[in-house]
């Protein structure tokens, strides 16, 4: 197999096994928690903090699994983490009470930190070394078909055989599908030919110079705002279009024009972003994010342009997580970083839906709205803040302020 066609392989078998990671842990709640609240008597809300659960236990876990892929690739991380994705899926279609429903989302959250973004970055960092972007932005092109083909399949398999057979399909598509996938065609540690430096500096970013501590904490309060605002628009997306007048079915279509701008943005990254530098492609993204709040925020009507602007620095935000962390901190460290950046994130966006929930149910749409674009407009100024403090540091500035090197 030639060294092109090896890498598409690879990248491929990520691919498909980021759109059933994805589709069967993160985005099963928006299809499962009212069957399951249904079907078992449990309250909503606790239903509801089995995924918060899972997102705390993966940002606690990141950390950790950042350091594995440093020392021995992702392989063996991938397929550890798909194995614990079906074994907390099957839990939670044989789970009789709370309790034990609980512990199936704490071991998904564990295969979470182990299959998601951050892990699967991390290793085409190792891979790839600095030429890893453009793999990066092919990943995310895949993952951005998560929700389109696992929220339709997840309700056929509802209709058809109720939530907990959908829970036993996934975690036996992770086994029959996931596995050989990651075992065929992700090569272990020891045929890793281009991956990161292994002479390079073993010093943890947080704790280096001042410039590059401040560049990490300043990354760090970016991707942590960031997730936590997507968050919240995701869950409060429908209810906060409705509180302008607009019916179910209407803020339902306009929600749908978030996943196509997406990818559409992904697609355009994928054909021209390399051109540009790591830290440019985070402002354009936080530039985009930010508009898009804020034409919801403003009461203007033009509802349809400001989710396609959203929709599309939201996908091109994705691609500038795991890039600017490989430029500013290079491939060595970038398993590491990854991880060290997930775990406030997640956290973070795992103390969201309750928080937010709070406030809209206390003060309404309209402040929470304004809140959600305040804190976009603050990720722009940080990512300004950023991209000096890189510039200001020639070690740093080298590869986060040029463009990517060809594949």
């Amino acid at each position: 197999m030639s060294e092109g066609r090896g890498r598409l392989a690879t990248i491929s078998a990520l691919g498909i096994v980021q759109i059933f990671a994805w589709g069967s842990s993160y985005y099963l709640p928006a299809v499962l928690i009212k069957p399951i609240a249904a079907s078992t008597g449990w309250p909503l809300a606790a239903v509801t903090g089995g995924f918060s659960i899972a997102l705390l236990a993966s940002g606690l876990l990141s950390p950790r699994v950042g350091r594995i892929i440093r020392v021995r690739g992702g392989r063996d991380v991938l397929i550890g983490g798909l194995v614990l994705l079906s074994v907390g899926l099957a839990i939670l279609a044989a789970a009789p009470t709370l309790p034990l429903y609980f512990l199936g989302w704490l071991v998904m959250g564990s295969g979470m930190s182990a299959t998601l973004y951050d892990a699967a970055f991390g290793t085409l960092g190792r891979y790839y070394g600095y030429g890893a972007r453009s793999a990066i932005t092919t990943l995310t092109l895949y993952g951005g078909f998560a929700s389109t083909i696992c929220w339709p399949l997840s309700a056929f398999l509802l209709d058809h055989g109720g939530w907990r057979a959908v829970c036993l399909v996934y975690a036996a598509v992770h086994l029959v599908v996931g596995v050989p996938l990651i075992w065929r065609f992700l090569p272990p540690v020891d045929r890793i030919a281009a991956g990161g430096d292994r002479s390079g500096s073993e010093t943890d970013a947080a704790q280096g110079d001042v410039p590059e501590r401040l560049a990490f904490w300043l990354l760090a309060a970016i991707v942590t705002l960031g997730g936590t605002l997507a968050t919240v628009v995701s869950v409060h997306l429908i209810t906060i279009l409705q509180a302008r007048d607009v019916s179910l079915a209407v803020a339902v279509s306009l929600g749908a024009l978030i996943g196509p701008s997406q990818v559409g943005a992904r697609v355009f990254d994928m054909a021209i972003g390399k051109r540009f530098p790591a830290i440019a492609t985070l402002a354009f993204a936080a530039f985009l994010i930010a508009a898009g709040v804020l034409a919801l925020a403003s009461g203007l009507p033009a509802l349809a342009l400001a989710l396609i602007l959203y929709g599309a620095g939201n996908g091109i935000w994705s691609i500038a997580r795991g890039a600017v962390p490989l430029a500013l901190f290079g491939p060595d460290r970038f398993p590491v970083m990854m991880g060290k950046l997930a775990m406030p994130t997640l956290v973070a966006q795992s103390l969201a839906p309750p928080a937010s929930a709070v406030l809209l149910q206390h003060a309404g749409a309209g402040p929470l709205t304004a809140l959600v674009a305040g804190a976009a407009v603050v990720n722009v100024i940080l990512v300004g803040l950023l991209w000096r403090v890189t510039a200001s540091r020639r070690g740093l500035a080298s590869h986060a302020l040029a463009p990517s090197p060809p594949p």
